[in-house]
């Protein structure tokens, strides 16, 4: 029996037999504070809810026909293959009190008609499942970096990014928490500490980082984006990736930087303690884009999307009609959220190690295992080479990308690049031959300008080993093949160059224990 409780529209759409399709019974109904969603087998319908909360204004008919339509206009995007029409919900001419789907009566309510697919295939629920393996990690990064370089821009879009428009969402967040601080009970789950470094970073940033929100306007990294992409707004399903749900309501929400919007998936995996599935993420995504810089912003949206959860959160503390243990539960995972919030406004020391080797040698697989031990960003010669040149990162390229004055651009950015972020608190890889002492000199000479520690790590393998795993290379950013081998040679170190030498035939573990420390080898 339908809930009475509920408007009668909704009552009517729980009976099966008010659709004119097949029904898979009983019609499941799902609600949040903004919307009903009817789960009836093949079909999802999504009705909005007539409310206004300022930020979000559903009042009137007319805003829900529209934000339906503009719902899947936007989703069309992401999730094409999920989001069908706009379906009007019309009064029955047999009966003032009876309603149909597309009818010819007058509309009372419009639905948003999706495609449905299990909840099995939200990644939130694999992930749960411990499903999100390192491969669909990967996968992920993929689909979102492909995203964004579809998302439109213009003039209106790149206004949200001005920082003192991007700044007013982070003062209110502030201004609506000051009643959770103490740290010492269930309705206070942040510390004094967590709140006043957490709110200084913020001021401190804006204050001084006023060139770097120029550079993501100037480099059009201010997007019309998703806006809500966590992962409870992803599923995989049909072989696809599929980001659905975005922001349609608020185009502050949604016209924001790219860096704002993988930041929830960093949360996601990072509040969960899976540091190593979130750099993974991290540095697909940064390879796919080769938007390095966007990492210099990231702490900022990070911070800021860990403490809205934590916010969210905690508007549930003060409830009297919620059970003490459900509120525990909440308060407890508030303070996990506002941790990770603070954690990633504290300073940091950065450190850079290089990578050394002829092709085959396993710099890139040592490189990619060491990242994922330590949190580290990885930069790939091979990458930074094909952004430069403007080909894309799987297809081959010719042997113009290879000249010495394009080898010398990319050891230029690759260098560049590490020392600027390892100088703001990352720990960076640059993953390259560094086959030459020139090389090497400039990337120790660049270290040593902003008092870096930088270490090599000079990978080595016999030369069967080495044709051997470039003829069974395939789908790889790198080029090199086999037959380059004769071609090239190691020079030797320099004696004052930190270089550890590591032989990648050894067992994964030995090598492993090899890495140990790596960053900071005098503790």
């Amino acid at each position: 029996m339908a809930d009475s409780t509920l408007p009668i529209l909704i009552q009517q759409m729980l009976d099966p037999a008010f659709y004119p399709h097949p029904v898979t019974a009983p019609v499941r109904l799902m609600q949040t504070h903004v919307s009903y969603v009817l789960l009836t087998g093949d079909y999802v319908y999504k009705l909005k809810k007539p409310v206004d909360f300022g930020f979000l204004d559903y009042s009137t008919l007319e805003k829900r026909q529209h934000f339906c339509h503009e719902e899947l206009r936007l989703n069309q995007r992401g999730a094409g293959s999920l989001y069908l029409e706009v379906v009007s919900i019309t009064q029955a001419k047999s009966a003032a009190d009876q309603f149909e789907i597309d009818g010819s009566g007058e509309p009372v309510e419009y639905a948003v008609k999706m495609r449905q697919f299990p909840q099995s295939a939200l990644l939130s629920a694999q992930f749960e499942q411990g499903e999100l393996n390192e491969d669909k990690v990967r996968q992920l990064a993929i689909a979102i970096a492909q995203f964004h370089s579809e998302t439109a821009t213009d003039d209106h879009v790149r206004s949200y990014g001005d920082p003192e428009q991007i700044r007013q969402a982070f003062d209110e967040n502030y201004e609506q928490t000051t009643g959770f601080i103490g740290g010492d009970s269930i309705t206070k789950p942040q510390t004094q500490r967590q709140f006043d470094e957490t709110k200084a970073y913020t001021d401190r940033f804006f204050a001084t980082r006023q060139p770097l929100f120029q550079r993501r306007l100037d480099q059009d990294r201010i997007r019309t984006c998703h806006g809500d992409l966590h992962l409870g707004n992803i599923c995989e399903w049909e072989d696809q990736i599929l980001l659905f749900d975005c922001i349609e309501f608020n185009e502050p929400f949604r016209f924001v930087d790219v860096m704002f919007d993988i930041a929830y998936i960093v949360m996601d995996l990072e509040v969960a303690g899976r540091n190593d599935l979130s750099n993974i993420f991290l540095n697909q995504y940064a390879e796919e884009t080769g938007d390095w810089e966007g990492l210099e912003v990231l702490p900022l949206y990070v911070s800021r999307q860990s403490y809205v959860r934590a916010k969210v959160t905690s508007f549930m503390l003060g409830d009297p009609s919620i059970p003490e243990a459900d509120r525990q539960a909440a308060s407890d995972r508030a303070a996990k959220y506002y941790r990770l919030a603070w954690s990633y406004v504290q300073e940091k020391q950065g450190a850079v190690v290089a990578m050394a080797g002829l092709s085959g040698s396993g710099k890139s697989t040592t490189a990619r295992a060491l990242a994922q031990q330590t949190g580290a960003i990885h930069l790939r010669s091979d990458a930074v080479r094909k952004h430069l040149s403007g080909v894309p990162l799987r297809e081959k390229a010719g042997d113009e990308i290879y000249t010495t004055e394009m080898t010398d651009q990319t050891y230029k950015r690759l260098i560049t690049l590490g020392m600027r972020l390892a100088s703001q608190g990352y720990r960076v890889i640059l993953d390259a031959k560094f086959d030459r002492q020139a090389k090497r000199q400039e990337a120790v000479a660049a270290a040593q300008s902003k008092n870096l520690l930088l270490t090599f790590l000079y990978c080595t393998a016999a030369e069967d080993i080495l044709k051997a795993r470039l003829d069974e290379r395939s789908g790889d950013v790198a080029d090199a093949t086999s037959n380059m081998l004769a071609r090239q040679s190691m020079e030797p170190f320099d004696a004052k160059t930190a270089v550890k030498t590591i032989d990648t035939t050894r067992p994964a573990a030995a090598v492993q224990q090899l890495l140990s420390g790596v960053f900071s080898p005098a503790e």
